[in-house]
């Protein structure tokens, strides 16, 4: 299982939201690309990027950032989301050597766009699916809509995404424990892997998601425990890998 860093950019710093709030952020590192390095040095093989500028204006704000830390650390696999809403974005995060694309809010709100940019770049799309309750929230955790999380996610399967990044958005920022119900839930309702995202807390928590990796969980996206202290990234790959 992999263990997968967190990055997340607001105004060109690295932060971490308590469920989804731009208000309620905290600032990390004012260089991302340093935060980038220290994880890689720590073992990372992929990182997780997220825009969240970009994620409430819809369109790229730290595209330049992104660039930057591809071009620093060519070895490790990157995924990036926020703000990804055409083909011409897709299109420049792969150009740029990004290796996934993440597609967020509008996967739900206009699914016929996974199914178009899958085709377009088999083996390169992620989708996003942030819920609560079994709900799938859109447009930066600010609404809830009424599809069903399994639902989603079977349909964007057949569309031949490579994988689903399932975030409790109850749990995400807030250091509480992961849901392994849902996440081993959704894993066991479809074939393609998850990667499970929000709440990791500490090591349990860890061993907790690798008894369900043979469900079908392939990774784990930690951000606020690595950068507040509660998770060891360098010895926590090191248990995540043994599943």
């Amino acid at each position: 299982m992999l263990l997968i860093p967190a990055i997340d950019l607001k105004d060109g710093k690295c932060v971490r939201l308590r469920q989804g709030r731009m208000e309620d952020d905290t600032v990390f590192s004012d260089d991302p690309v340093a935060v980038a390095g220290r994880w890689v040095q720590d073992g990372a093989t992929r990182l997780h990027l997220v825009d969240l500028d970009g994620a409430f204006a819809g369109v790229p704000r730290n595209g330049a950032i992104i660039h930057a830390i591809r071009e620093a650390y060519p070895d490790v696999e990157i995924q990036v989301g926020g703000g990804i809403r055409d083909e011409e974005t897709v299109q420049g995060y792969l150009n740029a050597g990004v290796d996934f694309v993440i597609i967020g809010t509008k996967a739900v709100s206009a699914p016929h766009f996974v199914t178009d940019v899958a085709a377009e770049f088999p083996n390169h799309i992620i989708v996003g699916l942030d819920a609560k309750n079994g709900k799938v929230a859109i447009d930066g955790w600010s609404k809830l809509s009424h599809h069903d999380v399994v639902d989603l996610a079977t349909k964007f399967e057949d569309d031949g995404v490579v994988a689903i990044i399932y975030t409790d958005i109850s749990r995400d920022g807030m250091l509480g424990g992961v849901n392994i119900e849902a996440t081993g839930q959704l894993a066991r309702a479809i074939k393609i892997p998850v990667i499970a995202s929000g709440g990791i807390t500490n090591i349990d928590d860890i061993r907790a998601l690798g008894a369900i990796a043979g469900d079908g969980v392939m990774g784990a996206i930690t951000g606020r425990a690595i950068y507040e202290g509660t998770l060891d990234f360098a010895a926590a790959r090191q248990i995540a890998a043994e599943y």
